[in-house]
């Protein structure tokens, strides 16, 4: 660390309106969780000693253990769940019967749930997946992160059509049912809005890390690779690019080069181990290893083959960075290694002194991570953490490490290093390059080393510390 300093306020300056929204609804929503005893955000009360085992095992099962007898079941379900009565003694009595066809649900004393960043529109919009409980290294399809610039489209895949046309020497046509029919693969790996952490560049704004970092999300996708296709019909010997569209109500246009398509990239139509949920692009979306979330295109309705790239709204005025001369880099696709702490986060209570363990995720769009350091001192020394399996290339990394907390204030960070050599850097390092033009800064692409400081009374912040 060349230097450090620690930045902890809030009003330096006024953030645009949506962010001042969500602030106040991440606000809404802590002032709720800090008084359920279920919830990794529980204030204190008599079921405090769960929150340490939560920490120390990394089980969200363990944080309601001690609750559910005390409380029994909840008045409403939170969503995917049923409400069942709770009896005290479960051996005493039958269960709940399975039903002649179901899909089935979560337990009602799950309460995690995507929230959605409050902007002008839902319509326009995205939601963030709640690292906090996490487990492993999978996201729930249900909690993966939203983005939508039209709404989640609804398509009927007997009707739908993927038209592939431009500098081929054969235009196609197909229906879902071709698709399927050719050799498919399947891949565990994330995608990343590059958005992810925009609020984030300035001044330390958001409180949890569902709000800095929840629009990362890990799947298994299943699909047929593009280069499946693109032979099919043949390609000009001058193509070069590829535009790939969405069929949703803003049409989601995408530059893609020819090499990245050979190479990686495919046609998916489920993810782990179903249909694509609709939010996802149901009943087909592209698949780019590695590349920016926004690259991913949702209902993929149609390929066009050219020479260059088409120089959409998305990749021109939208998903570009700046830098300090005021000038944008654009096609800066690829997604750099990031990695966050998850528990000990911010607005988290540690219950006082002892052993904790420290866990989060790591993540690269180059490659697979092969090594994350953990800090307690804000970078002064560093720890190498446990990679718990499985490591996958492109894919979300699970690290863990032991802590003995001494009760005195601590701030805690994580530097993951890709099998590149590169290794992530710090805020300072990365706004030194990028500058903070822009409402917020930079805004696109933000991968600098997160920072929470622990205070002496265990309660966990966000601040910015380099």
């Amino acid at each position: 660390m060349n230097s450090h300093s620690t930045v902890v306020d809030q009003s330096a300056k006024s953030q645009p309106s949506s962010t001042d929204v969500m602030v106040e609804d991440e606000a809404r929503r802590l002032d709720t969780a800090q008084s359920d005893p279920e919830s990794v955000y529980y204030a204190g009360g008599e079921s405090r000693p769960a929150r340490r085992r939560f920490l120390i095992s990394g089980s969200v099962a363990a944080a309601g253990i001690a609750s559910i007898a005390m409380h029994g079941a909840r008045a409403a379900a939170p969503p995917g769940a049923e409400v069942h009565d709770v009896p005290a003694d479960a051996t005493k009595v039958q269960g709940y019967p399975l039903a002649e066809e179901s899909y089935g649900s979560r337990s009602q004393f799950e309460t995690e749930v995507r929230t959605r960043f409050k902007t002008a529109t839902p319509q326009s919009s995205w939601t963030l997946t709640p690292l906090e409980k996490s487990c492993g290294i999978i996201t729930p399809s249900g909690l993966h992160f939203e983005r939508s610039h039209g709404g989640t489209a609804v398509i009927d895949p007997s009707r739908h059509t993927l038209f592939v046309h431009g500098m081929v020497k054969q235009a196609r046509k197909y229906s879902m049912h071709d698709v399927r029919r050719f050799p498919s693969i399947s891949r565990v790996l994330f995608i990343e809005c590059s958005g992810n952490g925009l609020t984030e560049w300035s001044k330390p704004t958001m409180k949890t890390v569902q709000g800095t970092h929840g629009l990362t999300s890990c799947s298994e996708w299943t699909g047929v690779p593009l280069s499946t296709i693109l032979n099919e019909v043949g390609l000009r010997a001058s193509a070069k690019w590829l535009l790939v569209e969405g069929g949703d109500a803003s049409a989601m246009t995408r530059s893609i080069p020819m090499e990245k398509a050979l190479k990686d990239c495919f046609l998916a139509y489920g993810q782990n181990g179903e249909a694509l949920r609709p939010e996802q692009g149901y009943p087909l979306r592209l698949i780019v290893p590695g590349f920016e979330g926004n690259t991913h295109i949702k209902w993929v309705r149609r390929i066009e083959v050219a020479d260059s790239p088409f120089m959409t709204r998305e990749e021109t005025s939208k998903y570009t960075d700046l830098m300090p001369n005021g000038k944008a880099v654009q096609f800066s696709m690829e997604m750099d290694a990031k990695s966050v702490i998850t528990a000990p986060s911010g607005e988290m209570l540690l219950d006082g002194p002892g052993f904790y363990e420290i866990t989060g995720l790591a993540w690269s769009g180059r490659g697979a991570i092969k090594r994350v350091d953990v800090s307690t001192d804000g970078g002064l020394t560093w720890r190498a953490a446990a990679l718990q399996g499985p490591v996958l290339p492109i894919c979300h990394t699970r690290f863990r490490l032991p802590w003995m907390w001494n009760g005195k204030p601590a701030i805690l960070q994580s530097r993951c290093v890709e099998d590149t050599g590169y290794v992530q850097p710090t805020l300072g390092q990365l706004i030194a390059k990028r500058g903070l033009n822009g409402p917020l800064g930079s805004i696109y692409h933000l991968n600098a080393i997160q920072s929470w400081q622990v205070a002496s009374d265990g309660k966990v912040s966000n601040v910015h510390h380099y």
